[in-house]
């Protein structure tokens, strides 16, 4: 990776961070109001940031500016270990 990359990537990021805490899906009470299923304003924000980010990938492989390589296999067992791990941590942390 060359450090105009490294720069663009950070930036992107930051500013990624920024919208999220300026749009207040940082608080307390917002992250807990998804567990409840009472407020979706962060799934929305999530979902909408998930299909921006499609749709900008897909027209740059359209535009022949990317190439998309194939996705490597999952490893189920690991995964089923590690978001049981996260889950319980985060169980924890609620209670």
């Amino acid at each position: 990776m060359s450090l105009t990359e490294i720069v663009i990537t950070f930036l992107l990021g930051f500013g990624f961070g920024w919208a999220l805490d300026k749009a207040g899906l940082t608080k307390y009470h917002k992250i807990v109001n998804v567990f409840r299923f009472t407020d979706l304003a962060v799934l929305k924000f999530m979902l909408s940031a998930m299909v921006t980010g499609m749709i900008g990938i897909y027209g740059l492989k359209w535009l022949g500016l990317v190439q998309l390589t194939p996705a490597t296999p999952t490893y189920i067992v690991g995964n089923f270990i590690g978001g049981l791990i996260f889950g319980v941590g985060m169980a924890g942390a609620g209670f």
